[in-house]
Parts: C-alpha cells; structure tokens; sequence
C-alpha cells in the first residue's frame, strides 16, 4: 500500500478463541504485531499463521507490555487493538483515509460494545466502559503509564477529530463475564493503590459510588438499556469502592509480591481457573 505505513498492535494473553477474528479484521494494516504476555496457548501459533510478528515476554504491568509493543512497531501510524475487537470494513477504509491526510497526532474510534448478542450503546463510563477510544496515533505521539489496570497516557502533539465509524467490541460474553471483569479490574487496582500508598477512604469512595452510578445511569443514558444499564452503573460505581476495600481489609492478598514476606503471601484473588482477559483501556 501507497502513502504513510500502518501498524496494527494486539496485546494479548492467553486468547486462543478470540484472535483468529481479531486478526483477521487487521489484514489491512502493513504490518501486524502481537505482544503476548504470560501466554500457554496457540496464540503465538496463530499469530505467525497471520503473518504477524510476535514478542513474548512477563509484564505485570499492563502499561509496560502496551510500551513494549509500541517500541516493536515500525509504521508511521498505529492502531492498538483488543483480542476482544474487531475493524469493520468501514472503519478499516476511514483509518487508511485519515492516516494519508491527517495533520494531527492522534485520533479517537468510537467503540460499539456488545455484551453477548446485545448491542449496548448507553451508560458506559467511570473506568468500567467507554464508548471512544485513543487507539490511532503517529508513532512516538503515545506512552502508558504504569498501571496494572487502565493506564494513563503521556501525549505528544496534537488530537485530531474523532473517526465516524465504530471498533466492534465485544466487552462481556454475559452477566457473568463482568462480573468477573470487575473482580478482577478491582483486584488489580488495589494493587495499584498499596504500591502507592495510598488507598482512599471509605467515605470518599462511597461517594464515588453514588456519582459514578448516577453519571452512567442518568447523565450518560443508562436507563435507556433497562436492566442492563443498571448493571453497567452498578459495576462503576463498585470498582472503586472494592478496590478500596480489598485493599484496605486484605492487603496481603492484593499487594506486589514483591511487598509481601514470603510467609504471608496468598494465591492471587478470584477464581483459579482461566486466564485473565486483558482489559480495554477506559476513558
């Protein structure tokens, strides 16, 4: 392909089922890269069946291995995409559009989230759901924090207008799949919260609750998806507060390893089996 070159960057975990369709959608792209961390399944086999290049490694932080994978692009442009996501074809045309004319230094895709077979559009927010997302930059405009879960971002250069098309996310499989995301969104927070030192209060954090709440389901619409916006207000409005509180009532178990005497460490929180599925950043 003509004009400025386009890489596309998955990171992933352990996303055997998913990655197939993901890459699949990225076969635009001149060039695809996949970071896998901590993988033991055929992720990395299936990632070279697409032609892409693959690095492996153990980050604990999601910021680190998103740097790590940004350091391995060698386009122009990137686009960051999710096992979970998907490019529709419209969207697909809109980004090589935008990368050949664009002045600025990055830009916006909006974000449709399906939970199952539902199309959700309203409520999302306060780090539980977005519905746009900072995934199309020049190469060097973006660095992450250092976060376990939705990292900051440091920016250089300007922000240009939001693309009109939609990035297919496929956010939860079901009721039960977010739940356990928030189990785990707020596990790793916490961690988050003891490596700095400071967790919060009770008070403030029930006070998160009751705004993040009322932001998703009223300011943002919520309501207009019935039970499933109060699901979606209901697990922003906790994700702060059961970070708190694991953190505040059971440090041993959320803290760094590192932090923690050999004789007190505990198996991590929350169901053994399975992966963990590796979180969309949140605006």
């Amino acid at each position: 392909m003509s004009g400025p070159r386009l890489s596309a960057l998955v990171v992933a975990r352990n996303e055997e089922a998913r990655l197939p369709g993901c890459l699949a959608s990225l076969t635009f792209a001149d060039e695809i890269v996949v970071v896998l961390d901590r993988t033991t399944d055929r992720s990395a086999e299936i990632a070279r069946g697409f032609g892409a290049r693959v690095l492996e490694g153990a980050w604990e932080i999601e910021g680190d291995r998103r740097n790590a994978g940004l350091a391995a692009c060698a386009g122009d442009w990137i686009l960051e995409i999710d096992a979970d996501e998907r490019v529709p074809p419209d969207l697909a045309a809109e980004i090589r559009a935008v990368i050949a004319a664009s002045a600025h230094d990055w830009h916006e895709l909006p974000v449709d989230n399906w939970i199952g077979d539902r199309l959700v559009r309203h409520g999302w927010g306060g780090s539980f759901g977005t519905t746009a997302v900072p995934r199309l930059s020049r190469r060097g405009a973006k660095r992450w924090g250092r976060q376990r879960v939705h990292p900051g971002l440091e920016w250089h250069g300007s922000r240009g207008p939001r693309l009109r098309h939609a990035l297919q996310h496929q956010v939860d499989r079901d009721i039960s799949d977010m739940l356990r995301r928030l189990d785990r969104y707020s596990s790793a927070r916490a961690a988050d919260l003891l490596e700095k030192g400071d967790i919060g209060t009770l008070a403030g954090n029930l006070r998160r609750f009751v705004s993040r709440f009322f932001k998703c389901y009223v300011s943002r619409g919520g309501w207009r998806e019935g039970g499933w916006g109060v699901l979606i207000a209901l697990c922003a409005g906790l994700y702060p507060l059961l970070a708190h509180l694991k953190a505040r009532l059971e440090p041993e178990r959320h803290r760094p390893p590192s932090d923690v005497p050999a004789g007190q460490r505990h198996p991590p929180a929350g169901p053994a089996a399975g992966p963990a599925r590796q979180p969309a950043p949140a605006a």
